[in-house]
């Protein structure tokens, strides 16, 4: 069945990305009204996030949320055969002069990145760097192989390098010993195990807990942090800043980079809302 879908997808991608907007076009009112997809998630997320709109408010911004989920798949898949010139031009990452200084100092990077916007198109960072680096995607391993499989390779497609999770301090440790330390990109909105719950902040007007483990290599390694914020130009195209977040991680106290990283995503999310993945069971778990 898989092999079947692939060749499908394969196939349909070969098509411009405007042509397969129809197809997203057509496939909200299915996932919104008749699956009615997390919908009980999304609103719930949506309600507690801004206590402060009316209802009016929160079912539009829920609805463009759909609008972009649809195009968020169909992009992901568009992937396949899109060429580098023009995931370049959809994906344009600005003000990486000061990550690449730091870089070129011997210093090692986390890039602190989110579900926000078209997170999967981010892997082209390779492609606005002049020398080969060892730019590093943090993933973890899926369950169903070929699927797998099929991830990874589209995520290292452009010359990223993807280390599985388990795998990361490994990596870092081995790479240490090098002038290129490495760049990792580091997904950190994510919901923590319940028994790898260290911190919690305040985000969205809720008690919530944070992830830390990126926190935690930065100030073992000494390695520069910064936010990429990503912003949604118009259907289709994207711009990524890299933001300096912390340049001296070692002298920062305990979860300072943490609550730095969640305040400024708090910020880019309520700018646009409807970009972040709001499906995501993120408040699932409560300090009692």
């Amino acid at each position: 069945m898989f092999n079947i879908l692939y060749a499908l997808a394969w196939i349909i991608t070969l098509l411009p990305l405007r042509v397969l907007y129809i197809l997203s076009d057509i496939g909200y009112p299915i996932v919104y009204y008749l699956i009615r997809y997390r919908r009980a998630v999304v609103r719930r997320n949506l309600e507690k996030s801004f206590p402060d709109k009316t209802k009016k408010e929160l079912r539009k911004t829920e609805r463009r949320f759909y609008r972009f989920f649809c195009d968020l798949f169909i992009e992901t898949i568009y992937e396949i055969n899109i060429s580098e010139a023009e995931i370049k031009r959809r994906f344009a990452f600005v003000n990486i002069e000061g990550l690449l200084k730091e870089h070129a100092k011997g210093k090692g990077i986390l890039v602190m990145t989110a579900h926000y916007g078209n997170w999967e198109w981010g892997v082209n960072f390779p492609l606005f760097v002049s020398e080969k680096i060892n730019a590093c995607q943090i993933y973890k391993e899926l369950s169903n192989k070929k699927f797998d499989k099929f991830i990874y390779n589209l995520r290292s497609k452009f010359g990223g390098i993807n280390v599985e999770k388990r795998n990361l301090l490994r990596t870092m440790i081995k790479l240490q010993s090098d002038a290129d330390k490495g760049i990792y990109f580091m997904i950190s909105d994510q919901t923590p195990a319940a028994q790898k719950i260290h911190h919690w902040t305040q985000f969205l007007h809720q008690d919530t807990p944070a992830l830390t483990g990126t926190e935690q290599l930065a100030r073992k390694f000494d390695y520069a942090v910064f936010y990429a914020e990503t912003k949604c130009i118009k259907r289709g195209y994207y711009q990524c800043e890299m933001i300096p977040l912390e340049m001296e991680s070692a002298k920062t106290a305990e979860f300072e980079i943490t609550e730095k990283y969640m305040k400024m995503l708090q910020k880019t999310i309520e700018a646009k809302p409807q970009y972040w993945l709001w499906s995501h069971k993120r408040w699932k778990y409560t300090r009692s």
